[in-house]
């Protein structure tokens, strides 16, 4: 009988994503639930003095794969010890972050251990059956769809950031234990030659608590800057949107949207965007929606919590220099 919830637990440079410990706030509460244990899947090389990490968060057991052959994620290697440890030991839940990694994993072995996959969901639970079910955007965010997993074994899922709660340390590193994994030789056909880091020390906008972003009212690449002002003061990340993307304003890697990426902030603060609907797929799930925009009639100031109809380079200095007094006063 499968048993047993299952988080996989990513991280990059010895640092684990924000998301890992939401996923864990919520395996524990399926753990306990069904009164089986929480087991967290850790993956990489020199990663085991992060286990403990773990424990603190509500994991009862941990299993490391520790490797030099796993230092650079590729599928291959990854889902291959990934689906022996299923087919082994027969989990009943298996979560995932819904970051691109996790995405590529939990397709890749969905798809190897012939189960169904709820992908980039924004809830979960379990009915009066016991099984998983959770709740995902579909048609660009303008309907949430409510899907039950069927009876396959593990029934799996990859949660979007930032929609769950986090699990803080609440207990001691010898409250569960980590067992080491033998892994023998690991193949992969293809191989991680070279990372291109972008410059900049701000989050990234899938990790990010707060995001300010740009578009094309912002009317030039120099005035982008402002926007940047303005994240800097609030302690939040840079985005855009397609369009000054598209014009070479920006770098790919902070887009919004369904071509770019997806963001849950507590705080998202729209500068000069109109709300496409490919815009609004990528940032729906917002807690907070903040808009500026000088077209009353614009579609994200329907969608925003609290907007400001003016003309951003008029707003924006006068936010930032706000923003100044308050934090000079303290």
């Amino acid at each position: 009988m499968p048993q047993g919830v299952w988080i996989y637990s990513e991280q990059w440079e010895g640092k684990f994503k924000k998301v890992t410990f939401e996923l864990l706030a919520q395996g524990s509460e399926f753990a306990k639930a069904k009164n089986v244990s929480l087991y967290a899947l850790l993956f990489g090389s020199g990663v085991e003095p992060l286990a403990g990490e773990l424990i603190k968060r509500g994991a009862d057991t941990v299993l490391l794969a520790d490797h030099e052959g796993l230092k650079d994620y590729t599928s291959e290697a990854y889902c291959h010890i990934l689906c022996q440890l299923v087919k082994e030991h027969q989990p009943e839940i298996l979560l995932f972050p819904a970051t691109s990694l996790g995405k590529d994993l939990s397709a890749r072995a969905a798809a190897r251990l012939g189960v169904a996959l709820a992908s980039d969901v924004t809830g979960l639970g379990i009915d009066g059956a016991g099984k998983l079910w959770a709740v995902r955007p579909i048609y660009a965010g303008k309907v949430f769809a409510k899907l039950s997993l069927s009876e396959d074994f593990p029934q799996m899922a990859s949660v979007r950031p930032n929609v769950l709660p986090v699990a803080e340390p609440s207990r001691e590193e010898s409250a569960g234990q980590v067992v080491k994994l033998a892994v023998d030789g690991v193949q992969a056909r293809a191989k991680v030659k070279e990372f291109i880091k972008t410059s900049g020390e701000r989050v990234d906008i899938t990790e990010a608590d707060i995001i300010v972003a740009g578009g094309r009212g912002i009317k030039s690449q120099d005035n982008f800057k402002l926007i940047e002002e303005l994240a800097d003061l609030l302690g939040a990340a840079a985005g855009a949107s397609r369009a000054i993307v598209d014009a070479g304003w920006v770098p790919h890697a902070i887009q919004v949207g369904q071509t770019g990426k997806v963001v849950s902030p507590t705080l998202y603060v729209a500068c000069g965007i109109s709300g496409a609907i490919q815009h609004l797929a990528g940032m729906n799930s917002s807690k907070y929606i903040i808009a500026i925009n000088k077209d009353p009639n614009a579609p994200i100031l329907k969608l925003a919590d609290f907007g400001i109809v003016g003309d951003l380079l008029q707003v924006i200095p006068a936010l930032i220099e706000e923003l100044k007094k308050v934090k000079e006063s303290g």
